[in-house]
């Protein structure tokens, strides 16, 4: 685990229109379960695989909460250039875009936003806070594969959705668990998600 003072007090989720809504909606659920205040904004086509992958229809605070506390979960209009965190001067912890679709990436990396999710995304990495970006589409190109160079180089972090087998999962839910720990491990957030090698 990274070595990190203390645990993020607010983070930013973006979810965009990849295939791997289950992977939005864990990381969302173990924030709210470490008390982490959560920012989320959704891509059309996000809300989209939301309802067909996880069945969650409508997206509200409290349907992405599940059984957690929704008090600290605030979504915003994915539509809303306005919003508060589209802006430098709304403080956070730094953004998680999970998944992140490589039309996503290549908008970040070529520095033009036309939604909240990619503005508050750009608008994190000219703050210095972290951008994690939780790639889940393949074969990548060499634009994909470009993108994610100039990213990096940006100070993004690039963690592509490639759950390991060495903790022998027997069900899909152990290799969403797999991606979801080593996301919050990136940011220091506790969580029981048993991740680790030799724990």
């Amino acid at each position: 685990m990274p070595n990190v003072q203390s645990p993020p007090a607010r983070l930013v989720v973006g979810i965009s229109g990849a295939s791997g809504a289950p992977y939005a909606v864990k990381t969302i659920q173990c924030l709210l379960a470490a008390s982490v205040e959560v920012h989320v904004a959704v891509s059309e086509l996000g809300r989209r695989l939301l309802g067909e992958e996880s069945g969650i229809a409508p997206v509200t605070p409290e349907s992405l909460a599940g059984d957690e506390d929704a008090s600290k979960l605030f979504m915003h209009s994915g539509k809303d250039m306005g919003a508060l965190i589209a802006s430098g001067s709304f403080a956070h912890d730094g953004m998680i875009i999970v998944p992140c679709s490589s039309n996503t990436l290549g908008a970040l990396a070529s520095g033009m936003t036309t939604t909240l999710l990619q503005r508050a995304a750009a608008v994190t990495l000219k703050e210095g806070r972290t951008l994690l970006l939780a790639h889940r589409e393949t074969p990548l190109s060499r634009i994909d594969i470009g993108n994610m160079d100039r990213l990096a180089g940006a100070g993004a972090i690039i963690m592509p959705l490639a759950p390991g087998f060495y903790m022998k999962p027997n069900h899909i839910d152990d290799m969403v668990d797999f991606m979801v720990g080593r996301i919050l491990d990136r940011f220091g957030v506790p969580h029981d998600l048993d991740v680790r090698w030799g724990s």
